[in-house]
């Protein structure tokens, strides 16, 4: 069985977020699963199958953090579409067929793969008691994502805000489903990004996940409307970085970004 670790949402090695990637012929059980996820050891690990020809989607997709099964994963979801891609399993554009419902993937002719997910429902919440000290920094707006994000979308300041946060990753188990996205505009648009976020997961065992494609369903109509522009492009400025390009299209959200496999090998157990 081959196994390939991708790096998603950047189009050089050893940045954006790796992901497991296994194209199989049928789901196994979910212990076997969850303990190759375990081994892998990354953010997500995406297991993936062939359906007959014929229906609404193309290929059968689950996401598996080290710990748990995860409803909506963007990264894994473009570094699965790379992989069918670039082998040669699957041309064209692909459809998968998931626990968040049918999520396509389109290949661009940059290289590039077009996401199309649905937009986080987001609804403003007062910030949580304790939730500032959690973070780091005082709240400047604070909305609930809805069930398939499961994430609180935290609004700080500025971006050198964003960029010092120090969280206390325990502390912030007690505030959301998944996480925590904070996020501010960026300070320079003129260097080629709208807002920058950096995206913590204790929940999903993710202390702080390096590019978030889940978190830009939230993201893109926050930063849309207060910009007024449906086509954005967020930087996530974890210590691996990498860029999501999004475009707001109602309900559903185009997620885009490079990327690239840096190994791959035989799964042996």
């Amino acid at each position: 069985m081959r196994i390939r670790i991708v790096d998603a949402f950047t189009d050089r090695p050893f940045a954006g977020n790796p992901a497991g990637v296994l194209l199989l012929d049928a789901f196994w059980d979910d212990d076997r699963l969850q303990r190759v996820a375990l081994e892998v050891n990354h953010a997500e690990t995406a297991f993936a199958h062939r359906l007959p020809p014929g229906g609404e989607a193309d290929w059968a997709l689950r996401w598996f953090t080290p710990v748990t099964e995860v409803a909506m994963c963007g990264h894994a979801t473009l570094a699965t579409a790379h992989v069918l891609h670039s082998t040669g399993a699957h041309e064209g554009p692909v459809r998968f067929a998931t626990r968040s419902g049918v999520l396509a993937a389109t290949p661009e002719d940059d290289g590039s793969v077009t996401l199309d997910f649905p937009t986080a429902p987001l609804a403003r919440v007062e910030a949580p008691a304790g939730a500032a000290e959690a973070l780091g920094a005082e709240p400047r707006s604070v909305f609930d994502t809805g069930e398939s994000v499961g994430d609180l979308l935290v609004e700080v300041a500025d971006e050198e805000t964003v960029r010092g946060l120090t969280p206390d990753h325990k502390a912030l188990a007690a505030h959301s489903a998944r996480g925590i996205i904070a996020t501010a505009r960026a300070a320079d648009p003129a260097r080629g990004y709208d807002y920058v976020s950096r995206c913590f997961f204790p929940n999903v065992g993710i202390d702080e996940d390096p590019v978030t494609g889940s978190a830009h369903t939230a993201l893109a109509p926050f930063w849309s409307q207060r910009l007024g522009r449906a086509n954005l492009t967020g930087l996530q400025v974890s210590p691996r970085s990498g860029r999501v390009r999004t475009e707001l299209r109602g309900a559903r959200t185009l997620l885009n970004g490079h990327a690239v496999t840096v190994i791959e090998g035989e799964l042996l157990a």
